[in-house]
């Protein structure tokens, strides 16, 4: 796994890279709680693919080590266009014509917004926990969107506890992580973005049914059944409006996925992206 940066849109974008480029791609889209990025949450997921696929994972603009330009968008979907541009740009730079996505929280609206944009360069699109569809915001996700408010470590290291249904899946202490992700969410420019992006509300990223119907890309929607920043309900009204969409909900699993069940969603993940069912 490497660390590089290129140029997207007059702005350094960082992304982590693995795999043999010759492989179909893979591009894995980071969720948007404070201190999301691609290292967190995707380092511990992507050796379960990249010995078969070439994985890129990007720090999505207004998050991580991309750049954190002065001009930023005023609402919530001018930040969703800014990373569709961001994502394409990155494809283009990297001679990637046609890339498989697979999309968590944040990450999993963003993909079906880059369906939505580009339908031509995306094959096979996985949503883990996807914002995007339809569901009422709960007390978790309220307190994550106004953090800011009140940013201390203590609050940070509740959200990231209400994040998993068993805290012992991080396969590490909670302060430790918290410490980490603290440093990061405290970085000027870090903040500066989050408040920036969520001075709207986060159901301005839901995809329209209208547009959800025009998807005939093969879905695979994966939930955790305790997940309560986006609640399963709203998975399942996705897998009803997407045409070819498969739904699979974890039990004992809450809003990380990848981490909670790794092995049995890579599993899930690999046989989809070889059409083997």
């Amino acid at each position: 796994m490497t660390e590089r940066t290129v140029e997207t849109h007059g702005y350094s974008t960082f992304f982590l890279e693995s795999g043999d480029e010759a492989h179909e791609t893979v591009i894995l889209l980071h969720g948007g709680g404070p201190g999301a990025n691609a290292v967190s949450n995707w380092s511990g997921f992507i050796p379960a693919l990249s010995d078969d696929y070439h994985v890129l994972a990007p720090d999505l603009v207004g998050y991580g080590r991309t750049d954190h330009p002065e001009d930023m968008p005023d609402s919530l979907t001018g930040w969703m266009r800014m990373r569709v541009e961001q994502v394409l740009a990155l494809m283009d730079v990297r001679g990637i014509e046609r890339a498989h996505l697979v999309g968590n929280s944040m990450g999993g609206a963003l993909a079906m917004h880059l369906v939505m944009t580009a339908p031509e360069r995306f094959a096979r699109i996985s949503l883990m926990g996807s914002a995007g569809g339809h569901s009422q915001p709960t007390p978790e996700v309220m307190r994550m969107v106004s953090f800011y408010k009140d940013p201390t470590i203590s609050a940070l290291e509740n959200l990231t506890k209400w994040f998993v249904f068993d805290e012992d899946a991080l396969g590490t202490s909670i302060s430790e992580i918290t410490e980490t992700r603290y440093k990061e969410v405290m970085r000027p420019e870090v903040r500066r973005s989050f408040e920036r992006f969520f001075s709207s509300s986060p159901a301005e990223m839901a995809v329209p049914p209208s547009a959800l119907r025009r998807m005939p890309h093969p879905f695979l929607i994966v939930h955790g059944r305790e997940d309560r920043f986006v609640t399963p309900d709203s998975s399942v009204f996705l897998q009803q409006h997407l045409p070819n969409a498969q739904l699979h909900i974890f039990p004992h699993c809450g809003h990380w996925v990848q981490i909670e069940r790794a092995a049995q969603y890579a599993a899930l993940l690999r046989g989809f992206l070889t059409d083997a069912f």
